[in-house]
């Protein structure tokens, strides 16, 4: 049996890599400022930080999210962005979202 392709536009087409309820929270942040520290995203999304830690490395990878370390004083701080890939995707995922979401709310009124 061949594989059968998601039609445009399908639920099923969404990023998965953004649409993840932890990943979505950490795009949306980096997006709404330049740069992020990893305290800042763990206590905004109420996250543990293994949670964060595994979400952060899974959007690296993706190329979405850049790390950087800088020390300030003795503490060594983790800072990032989301990156233009990123930037795109979101845009991608919430163009989607919207007209996946769109016709229920015309409905619902």
């Amino acid at each position: 049996m061949a594989p059968r392709t998601v039609p445009e536009g399908s639920p099923l087409s969404l990023d998965r890599i953004v649409h993840g309820p932890l990943r979505l929270g950490i795009v949306a942040a980096l997006a709404t400022a330049e740069r992020r520290t990893f305290t800042e995203l763990r206590d905004a999304l109420g996250a543990t930080d293994g949670n964060l830690n595994a979400s952060l490395l899974k959007l690296e990878q993706a190329g979405y999210v850049a790390a950087s370390k800088n020390v300030a004083g003795r503490v060594s701080v983790t800072e990032y962005q989301l990156t233009r890939a990123g930037q795109k995707a979101l845009a991608a995922y919430l163009a989607q979202l919207e007209g996946i979401i769109a016709p229920a709310r015309r409905q619902l009124r």
